[in-house]
C-alpha cells in the first residue's frame, strides 16, 4: 500500500498503480458477480465491471421497470440477466445494492445462496452495522466485504465514462477464505475507484450517513434555504437571490474548490469576499457545531437508523417521496434556478445549434 500524508496524518491507501486493472481481474478470474438491485449504485457498479471485463449478471423481478432498464443496458435474459434467486444462485460474489429498506427485504431470499465459501458484497455499512434492526447476519463461512464509491451511482458511471474515477473506501467484515481483502480491493478497482481507503463498515455508515445528512445534502440545502429566504424578504429578485446563493457557489467557486482546496478558491477571490469569508466562517462553524454534534450522535445510537427503516419501509414510501421532491422542484428557490440553468451559455448554444 502507498503511504499517504493527509493533513498530517499517514494513512495506507491503495492505488490503482500498485493495484491495477490486470491485477484486479487476475483476483477475480474465477468469480461470478452476481448484481442484486439496479436502482442507483447497481447500474453503474454492473456496468463498469462488465466494461473492465469482469463476469458479471444481474438478478432482477421479469416484469419490473428495473429489469426492462437492465435490458434496456443490455443484459440478456437467460444469459446476464436473471430472477434474483437463480443470479444468487449462479453468483459466486453476492453484490447486494438494494436500498436499506430494500436489503432488510430480500434479505432472507438471498441468504439461502450464501453457501460456503461465496462473498457478500455491499457499498454500505447499514445492513452489518445496525443488525440488531435489520436482521442481516450472514453465517460465518462467507467472506462479507465492502467497496463504497463516495459518490452517486450516476457519477460514478460518468466519470468512468469520461476516463476519470470516484474515490472509494473497502472494509472486510469477515474472512472466511482469507482473500477477502484482495476480493473488496480489486471489486473496488473495478467499478472504477481513483484509490481506495480502508475502513470498517461502522465507520463508513457512520461518516455516510452523517455527510448525506449533513454538509453533502441536508446541511447545505438547508443553508441555500436559508439565505435565499433573507435575499428575497429583503427585495433582491429571484434572479439575483438564486445567483448568489447557488449558481455562483456550484459553476464558480465549487470547481476551484475541487481543483485545488479552499485556500485556493479564496486567493482567487476579491479581497472583499476573502476578507468577508474568513471574519464570517468562524461564526458558522459556532453555528453548525453543536447540530454536527447531535447529528452525529443520533448516527451513533441508532436513530439514524431506525428512523430510516421505519419510514423507508412504509408501502406509501415512495409516493410520499415523490411528493417531497415535487415540493423542492416547485418551490420559487429551484424553480429560479431552472431558469437560471436554462440560461446557461452552453444551453444557449446548444440551442442555437438546434435552430440552424
Amino acid at each position: 500500500m502507498a503511504k499517504i500524508n493527509f493533513g498530517g496524518v499517514i494513512e495506507d491507501v491503495v492505488t490503482r498503480e500498485e493495484f491495477p486493472m490486470e491485477k484486479a481481474l487476475e483476483v477475480m478470474k474465477n468469480e461470478t458477480i452476481a448484481i442484486i438491485g439496479y436502482g442507483v449504485q447497481g447500474p453503474a457498479q454492473a456496468l463498469n465491471l462488465r466494461d473492465n471485463g469482469f463476469k458479471v449478471i444481474v438478478g432482477q423481478r421479469k416484469g419490473s421497470k428495473t429489469w426492462d432498464k437492465a435490458v434496456s443496458h443490455g443484459w440478456i435474459p437467460g444469459e446476464t440477466l436473471f430472477d434474483i434467486e437463480e443470479a444468487a444462485k449462479r453468483g459466486t460474489v453476492i453484490q447486494f445494492l438494494l436500498s436499506d429498506a430494500g436489503q432488510i427485504s430480500l434479505w432472507p431470499t438471498i441468504k439461502p445462496y450464501l453457501t460456503k465459501g461465496k462473498t457478500l458484497y455491499f457499498s454500505h455499512g447499514f445492513g452489518i452495522t445496525f443488525k440488531d434492526q435489520t436482521g442481516i447476519v450472514p453465517s460465518a463461512d462467507v467472506d462479507v466485504i465492502l467497496a463504497a464509491p463516495k459518490g452517486s451511482g450516476t457519477s460514478v458511471r460518468r466519470l468512468f465514462l469520461q476516463g476519470k474515477g470516484i474515490n472509494a473506501s473497502y472494509a472486510v467484515f469477515q474472512n472466511a477464505t482469507g482473500k477477502a481483502a484482495e476480493k473488496a480491493i480489486a471489486l473496488g478497482i473495478g467499478v472504477g475507484a481513483g484509490y481506495l481507503f480502508e475502513t470498517d463498515f461502522k465507520k463508513e455508515v457512520y461518516s455516510d450517513l452523517t455527510g448525506e445528512r449533513g454538509t453533502l445534502m441536508g446541511a447545505i440545502a438547508g443553508i441555500f434555504e436559508a439565505q435565499y429566504e433573507v435575499l428575497r424578504s429583503k427585495g433582491h429578485t429571484p434572479s439575483e437571490a438564486f445567483n448568489e446563493t447557488v449558481e455562483e457557489l456550484t459553476q464558480s467557486l465549487m470547481p476551484l474548490v475541487a481543483e485545488n482546496g479552499m485556500d485556493w478558491m479564496y486567493a482567487n477571490c476579491s479581497t472583499t469576499a476573502q476578507r468577508g469569508a474568513l471574519d464570517w466562517k468562524k461564526k458558522f462553524k459556532a453555528a453548525t457545531l453543536p447540530v454536527f454534534k447531535e447529528l452525529y450522535e443520533s448516527v451513533e445510537t441508532g436513530a439514524e437508523a431506525k428512523r430510516t427503516i421505519d419510514t423507508c419501509s412504509k408501502p406509501d414510501y415512495r409516493e410520499k417521496l415523490a411528493d417531497e421532491l415535487k415540493e423542492l422542484r416547485e418551490s420559487e428557490l429551484w424553480q429560479a434556478g431552472a431558469a437560471v440553468r436554462a440560461l446557461r451559455p452552453e444551453k444557449q448554444q446548444v440551442e442555437a445549434s438546434m435552430i440552424n
